[in-house]
């Protein structure tokens, strides 16, 4: 038994009661359950229709994310999630960059580097050296004034540790910022990497070894085995190359707004949905969601 879930984005409702009862009827599932108004709705079918991939060109046209997961363990018991344009809009790096002075020469390294163009450890340390002789104090001006949260992460994070889930950031970023949106957003542990600053300044280097894709993969089965849960039990959700090891490992991987070439190696996509999609594809209803 599977489930299909269709999902808009909650600020734009557009899912069309009259094209969801024709998919229903077309793939003969059962009945609908509206999650939430004009956002999200579900069914149930017996096996994976063989056409799911074409419908699912169809409905990115209209504004709507389709995901189809078996319907047996999808509430999980662990989120781990990215944290650079994942649970906030920015990437960190590139809002120092921009402070210093070379922001867009940075932020076409970034995008390169999270489509999976170039290694990600190198890609790094090159940006980072970039900003030696900044103040280290830009970094709290850059998380007052630049930073915003994703919307839905609050309602993610608070959602599924009520249900009894054990919430996860790791960061190929800076320990300066994860510290700061793991405390706003309510995660219970952050991993990423750290600036070293000398003098009140800093050096251009990043600490050793960088935190990337491997160290995502580590984090996601060592915290998971530390908690006694298997990686099925594990939704992950990131939108750059160094977040693929995790997606794929996961018992639901999650490309949120990605990259292409990341979002072609995922079976879950979420285009146009928020973060609450996270929770809808669990099967939590609006109604649900922890304050």
């Amino acid at each position: 038994m599977h489930v299909i879930t269709l999902l808009t984005a909650p600020a734009r409702p557009a899912l069309d009661p009259a094209a969801l009862e024709a998919l229903r009827n077309a793939w003969g599932g059962g009945a609908v359950l509206w999650l939430a108004p004009g956002v999200a709705a579900e069914f149930p079918v017996e096996t994976l229709p063989g056409n799911f991939h074409d419908i699912w060109a169809e409905f990115q046209a209209l504004g709507v994310d389709l995901v189809a997961q078996p319907a047996e363990g999808r509430r999980k018991r662990m989120l781990i999630a990215d944290m650079d344009s994942t649970m906030i809009g920015q990437e960190c790096i590139d809002e120092l960059a921009d402070e210093a002075g070379v922001g867009p020469h940075v932020a076409e390294i970034t995008a390169r580097a999270m489509n999976g163009e170039l290694d990600f450890a190198g890609a790094l340390r090159e940006r980072v050296a970039l900003l030696a002789g900044l103040p280290a104090e830009v970094v709290d001006k850059v998380l007052s004034t630049r930073i915003t949260h994703t919307p839905g992460g609050r309602e993610l994070v608070a959602t599924m540790k009520a249900n009894g889930a054990h919430c996860v950031l790791v960061s190929g970023g800076f320990t300066s910022f994860a510290a700061r949106v793991a405390a706003d957003l309510g995660f219970d542990e952050y991993r990423a990497n750290t600036l070293l600053i000398e003098d009140g300044k800093l050096t251009g280097k990043v600490a050793e070894p960088i935190l990337g894709r491997a160290a995502k993969v580590s984090a996601l089965t060592g915290i998971s085995a530390r908690l006694g849960i298997a990686p099925d039990q594990v939704m992950a959700v990131g939108d750059g190359a160094n977040d693929l090891g995790m997606l794929g490992i996961a018992g639901a991987g999650v490309a949120l707004h990605a990259k292409p070439a990341v979002a072609a190696q995922c079976d879950i996509r979420i285009n146009h949905g928020d973060l609450t999609a996270l929770l809808h594809i669990q099967g939590y209803a609006r109604d649900d969601f922890a304050a």
